[in-house]
């Protein structure tokens, strides 16, 4: 018999998903790589688990220890359910903007759970950074650090590059991926550019966030509050390889839930709010596309984790978001 004795070794080897044309109206094709599917429910789970392991093998983190970091929600989710698996302790330190569902999911893997104000500066002594810093100083706990830890991207420079790579058959022509620690699109767009330097890796964030002007070159735009979880950053990260980036796309808050909630209503593709995002990044690639060309975004994590949020049409009409694609959206103001 066939089978596996911990969930960290269902990790990996998520299925692409193919979007019909009719549905997205694009020339070539269009794959989703459903990383919500991964046994923590997001991609997420690929980074934590090999960190973990190898800092292990490095000696860095030892029986009894207690792991912590800073998180939206995701791999604070991961961290809980390898902390379990491997017998750690997990302290999780998330912001009030965190969904309630993650939180709480979070809470379901035995680990403990910081709320910190979601609306103070990176380096105010309350923000979760700030937070996860003094723990480790004070209480010896060991920080994953996924925001400047190298061993992130690495995680998908040997896992999901490869898998995409070869379930394209290396056919693939633009790799579409959110940029939050940096981690994801970093691994994946090296292993990608070291196969075929031809390849488009378009990275995507929220307004006001800080890709675009490191990639750029420009000045660093005003930080502005948004709703979608899991991408975004505020200040520089470590992780984040910017030479293996074509171009960043910034995406309001608007157009990213409205296309999250089309993905779930006519595909029946149930998706966070961060995959909006990126199948926004998808459709403005639009005029360059012909029908060679072959198109990867992430299902970062899946539509179950914001059904307090955006798939409540109380919670979207409470912060001025559209139900419907035909109400006018202002793009700039979200």
């Amino acid at each position: 018999m066939k089978f596996s004795r911990s969930v960290i070794d269902l990790i990996g080897n998520t299925p692409l998903f193919a979007l019909p044309s009719e549905f997205t109206g694009l020339k070539g094709h269009i794959f989703a790589k459903m990383e919500s599917l991964n046994p923590g429910g997001s991609i997420k789970d690929r980074m934590v688990s090999y960190v973990i392991a190898e800092e292990e093998r490095r000696g860095e983190i030892e029986p009894g220890d207690t792991i912590c970091d800073a998180t939206s929600g995701n791999t604070g989710v991961a961290l809980a359910m390898v902390a379990a698996c491997k017998g750690y302790k997990a302290v999780i330190v998330t912001p009030t903007t965190t969904s309630d569902e993650k939180v709480n999911l979070v809470k379901s893997y035995g680990a403990e759970v910081i709320i910190t104000p979601g609306d103070v500066a990176p380096d105010d002594p309350r923000s979760c950074y700030s937070v996860v810093e003094r723990l480790c100083d004070e209480k010896g706990y060991h920080s994953l650090n996924q925001y400047h830890n190298q061993l992130n991207p690495l995680a998908h420079y040997y896992s999901t590059g490869p898998e995409v790579w070869e379930q394209t058959e290396g056919k693939i022509t633009h790799l579409v991926a959110g940029i939050g620690t940096g981690g994801t699109i970093s691994g994946v767009g090296r292993y990608l550019k070291e196969q075929n330097s031809a390849v488009k890796v378009i990275g995507v964030e929220p307004l006001g966030s800080w890709f675009q002007s490191i990639h750029g070159g420009r000045e660093h735009p005003t930080a502005l509050p948004h709703f979608v979880e899991g991408i975004g950053t505020e200040t520089p990260v470590e992780a984040f390889h910017p030479q293996y980036v074509d171009r960043v796309f910034q995406i309001g808050d608007a157009e990213s839930v409205l296309l999250t909630r089309k993905l779930s209503h006519r595909l029946a593709l149930s998706v966070g709010g961060s995959t909006g995002s990126l199948y926004a990044g998808v459709l403005r690639l639009a005029e360059e596309l012909d029908d060679d060309s072959v198109v990867v975004f992430f299902v970062c994590d899946g539509g179950i984790r914001y059904i307090s949020k955006i798939f409540c049409d109380e919670w979207m009409l409470a912060h001025g978001l559209p139900l419907e694609e035909k109400q006018e959206i202002d793009y700039e103001a979200r």
